[in-house]
């Protein structure tokens, strides 16, 4: 926050390089962004309408779209920041008639919204594993969808509930409480449709479905303690306490890793051909879960207590510290969940047993490959997504034809065999124009190579460094883009 972050009490580099470094990945991450929503709208397989689309690929689009909105937001603060530090701007000094408040709001605009930008795919991930394993169709696929969507429209509102405690206009601060209990309205529907999918389902106990199903109760206490967070009178005596930094790990830290590690189980076999061992992988997961909420409960019960965050130290006789051992002992056994999981993948990777094409018996399409790994081009043919769930709607999946237009003639294996892919109609299903695959080339190093010399440039205030950093990404973006007559053939 300023004004510790502003020259006078930050003088070093140090906070510049942090202020670059975020505004720099912030505008990248932004355009990565834009490349997820175009992928998702162009590239489809046929057939794949957006009411065929994976409940993962849901979770994606919701996350890109977020990112194409929050992101720029911090951009901008930090940009404003470095204004201040390196050129004498006065944005956010109270003394010149900026705000220190100003830089609260842009990094909270980010902020809450980064928080589920970080949720929704780990809830894709649980959303794609659960009927997997409960061996049935994902209950309400249609409320799932509209539930992440939901999540991250309403999560834009909600950013002002970090700041219940700086002097706001109460009526302000209503809305916002009320967008803060709103959001637990489409979590819940997430929440209750993943349950149905379980509830009538034959379940197979597997690593990554035990990962999905610790994400329920690790999510249940983060979802609620977030609505109580939401309510004024009980924030104001919570803020910057432990209790927040319970909260803060049950939801970003159970909620998010706990999917992750679920799919890695999951999907790794598909990537590396090898099969993660099941009972180290249980032991994992039970060492991790263990360790998760004897790390982080306790933080509520030190919170109640009065323990401030951001402190390294305490006096005796306050009463914090057998939990805080507890939530010594419970990292340390998180951690060692955690390294388990790693050394189980790197003996799985030379002695596992071979994984197969579709060892889970999963539904998409990235299983109906041939081999694990898949081979480079993925598919001799481009396969038709007749349905949600292609692999179990129908004993065998159809695949694509070339035909004799512009449109289609990338669809069989001599598009494959050309690097060729169709491009889709944007909202439709079916097949527009044909784009070539970009062959391998050095010269994205080249931009980035560019852009590194222009940050150390700004980073040390020498302008001859910055100018020739942006000749060399100049150079390197030009030729990249640069239509040549074999691109064109």
């Amino acid at each position: 926050y300023v004004p510790n972050a502003n020259k006078t009490y930050s003088p070093g580099i140090n906070m510049d390089f942090w202020g670059l470094g975020v505004t720099f990945v912030g505008i990248s991450t932004t355009v990565g962004a834009v490349n997820f929503i175009v992928t998702i709208f162009k590239m489809r397989a046929p057939g794949m309408t957006l009411n065929r689309m994976p409940i993962f690929v849901w979770s994606i689009l919701s996350m890109a779209v977020m990112i194409l909105f929050a992101v720029p937001a911090l951009t901008v603060g930090t940009v404003l920041l470095e204004a201040d530090r390196l050129f004498g701007t006065q944005f956010y000094e109270a003394a010149g008639g900026g705000s220190p408040l100003l830089y609260q709001h842009l990094f909270w605009f980010w902020g809450h919204p980064e928080v589920y930008i970080l949720f929704i795919p780990a809830a894709g991930m649980v959303s794609t594993i659960i009927p997997v394993f409960a061996r049935r169709r994902l209950a309400g696929y249609k409320w799932v969808a509209a539930s992440l969507v939901g999540i991250s429209f309403i999560s834009f509102g909600v950013w002002v509930h970090h700041m219940f405690a700086t002097g706001l206009p109460a009526l302000a601060m209503s809305f916002f409480s009320a967008a803060s209990l709103i959001i637990a309205i489409p979590s819940g529907v997430l929440f209750f449709c993943l349950i149905a999918t379980i509830w009538r389902g034959e379940v197979e106990w597997t690593v990554p479905f035990l990962f999905a199903l610790g994400w329920f109760l690790i999510f249940l206490l983060g979802g609620v303690t977030g609505v109580m967070l939401g309510v004024l009178p009980f924030n104001w005596q919570a803020t910057d306490s432990y209790f927040i930094v319970a909260h803060f790990h049950y939801v970003l830290n159970g909620a998010v890793v706990f999917p992750i590690f679920g799919a890695l189980y999951y999907w790794l076999p598909k990537m590396t051909g090898r099969m993660l061992d099941e009972k180290l992988g249980k032991v994992s997961f039970w060492i991790m879960f263990v360790g998760f909420n004897l790390a982080f409960f306790p933080m509520h019960v030190l919170g109640f207590l009065g323990m401030p965050r951001r402190i390294y130290t305490y006096s005796e006789g306050l009463g914090w510290e057998t939990l805080n051992l507890v939530v010594t002992f419970g990292s340390a056994l998180f951690g060692l969940g955690t390294l388990l999981t790693l050394i189980n993948f790197f003996v799985s990777k030379v002695k596992g047993k071979p994984a197969g094409a579709n060892p889970w018996n999963a539904d998409g399409l990235e299983w109906s490959t041939p081999t694990s790994p898949p081979p480079e081009c993925n598919f001799e043919s481009i396969p038709v997504a007749a349905g949600r769930h292609p692999l179990w709607d129908s004993e065998k999946l159809e695949e694509a034809e070339s035909g004799n237009d512009e449109a289609t003639k990338s669809m069989g294996p001599p598009g494959a065999l050309n690097r060729q892919t169709p491009i889709l109609s944007g909202l439709q299903s079916g097949p527009e124009e044909t784009m070539e695959i970009p062959e391998p080339t050095y010269l994205p190093f080249v931009l980035a190579l560019g852009i590194a010399v222009i940050f150390m440039g700004l980073l040390i205030q020498a302008a001859v460094v910055g100018v020739l950093g942006l000749a060399v990404a100049a150079i390197g973006i030009t030729t990249w883009l640069w239509r040549t007559e074999v691109d064109l053939q």
